[in-house]
């Protein structure tokens, strides 16, 4: 198991799609950093009215909570878009040529119909939210639909640069798995 050991980021080349599909996930890795770096801030505004001021907080916990998890969701498509992920890749190093794209292929199109489901889902959540008029059970009592957005905008931006990886792959402007021909 290695971690970015021999795959690199997709180079879209000079594929529109590709290039626009690039620029869209590294804009979610912006967004992302800053919902990290807002999290971290109203943490520490917090702790200042918490522990210092001595006052109550009625809004920052479930904000904090709301942005990790937004972050996480909206942060998916960066991450695939510079292969930050995980990966196990000794199988793909054993296979060579036809059978390594083969895998490749079959591999990203089990990864398109995952994550297409959990959209499709994700969205089915989020409407019911929307159309319920859902709240959350706090005294800030947040729209539930506000929260439940990154849902389907985060696996649907994610879906959306699987599909530009296998195009890549189909296209031959990316190797499969990253991984150069011995």
């Amino acid at each position: 198991m290695s971690i970015q050991s021999s795959a690199t980021a997709l180079r879209p080349g000079n594929n529109p799609f590709l290039k626009a599909v690039a620029a869209i996930s590294t804009l979610c890795g912006w967004a992302s950093a800053l919902m990290i770096v807002t999290a971290v801030l109203i943490t520490c505004q917090m702790i200042f009215i918490r522990f210092v001021l001595n006052g109550s907080t009625i809004w920052q916990t479930e904000a904090v909570i709301y942005l990790a998890i937004a972050s996480t969701l909206v942060g998916l498509p960066f991450v695939q878009l510079l292969r930050g992920h995980v990966n196990v890749d000794l199988f793909p190093m054993m296979l060579k040529g036809r059978a390594r794209r083969a895998l490749a292929i079959g591999t990203s199109v089990v990864a398109i119909g995952i994550i297409g489901l959990m959209f499709w889902y994700g969205y089915d959540v989020w409407h019911e939210a929307y159309a319920r008029g859902w709240t959350s059970e706090t005294v800030w009592a947040v729209r539930l639909w506000i929260p439940y957005l990154s849902i389907p905008v985060g696996f649907g931006l994610l879906l959306l640069q699987l599909i530009a990886d296998l195009v890549a792959l189909i296209l031959k402007i990316d190797t499969p798995f990253g991984l150069e021909e011995a």
